[in-house]
């Protein structure tokens, strides 16, 4: 883990948010002041998710949907963790004929797609739901419990960029349990996550040292950091949410594969819902 990272993950939440404007306030104010910003991009010190340019990132993740989950422009999709909208603006200008709706556990997030995105496009809905994450909030209520706010059955496609890497094996669990109930049969989720094989002890650039029974972490006391997933462990939580795996991609995180051959940063994992009899 970086120096950088280590301190940022010693800060309190509500100072890791602040941290990263101060951090970004330079750039966002020039491109305040020059006009560089695209207008539907928030300030870099607003994204608390990623690094990478805003518009181009949100793209490659519209065009991963694409290639993986064959998403249409008539589907009507959850984005589980939308964030500040990296996905949501790309698709804005795609899904038309079909609906997206998106939750988040950062406010501040949720407000901005709300005025950025959902004013311009009624088929858009955002939701702030304040579940605690120890790397972002201090919250109470619990994402192991937590029941998303829609109907059985209501969404052809799920997606998370970067959610289940932020999670506990018991809040997965139960993510996987909603997305199963929230999708249509042979609906079809695509998550990001770091898998590794249970033989190999180190596969990437990213490093989890401390390690638990199916699971790897790389800080154990602010948990939500990043977590790695052993593929056996992944296998059998799909299967007791009612989803099976069918395929991954890794990600160019791995030391095997090259940036130029991946589609994400991270391990994108395709789930499908079993058909109910």
């Amino acid at each position: 883990m970086s120096s950088l990272r280590s301190y940022y993950y010693k800060l309190p939440p509500t100072l890791r948010l602040l941290g990263r404007k101060i951090y970004y306030f330079p750039i966002d104010f020039y491109e305040g002041i020059s006009g560089k910003r695209a207008k539907n991009e928030p300030k870099k010190g607003d994204i608390y998710v990623g690094n990478s340019d805003f518009i181009p990132h949100g793209i490659r993740q519209m065009n991963a949907l694409k290639k993986y989950i064959d998403l249409k422009n008539t589907d009507h999709v959850l984005d589980i963790g939308c964030g500040i909208g990296r996905t949501a603006v790309a698709l804005s200008g795609f899904i038309d004929k079909g609906t997206y709706d998106g939750f988040d556990a950062v406010e501040k997030g949720v407000k901005w797609c709300q005025k950025h995105i959902q004013k311009k496009y009624p088929n858009f809905t955002f939701k702030f739901t304040p579940i605690y994450n120890d790397l972002y909030n201090t919250f109470s209520e619990k994402a192991e419990n937590f029941i998303f706010p829609y109907d059985n059955a209501q969404f052809d496609k799920t997606f998370l960029f970067s959610v289940f890497t932020h999670m506990q094996i018991p809040e997965i669990k139960q993510y996987l349990k909603e997305i199963s109930r929230v999708l249509k049969n042979d609906g079809q989720c695509l998550a990001t996550f770091f898998l590794y094989d249970d033989s190999k002890v180190e596969v990437g650039s990213m490093h989890f040292p401390y390690q638990y029974d199916g699971y790897r972490l790389m800080d154990n006391k602010v948990t939500a950091a990043n977590i790695a997933i052993s593929t056996s462990l992944l296998d059998q939580i799909a299967h007791d949410a009612g989803m099976k795996v069918v395929a991954i991609q890794g990600g160019f995180w791995r030391n095997d594969i090259k940036k130029e051959d991946a589609d994400e940063f991270q391990d994108i994992v395709v789930f499908e819902k079993i058909k109910s009899k």
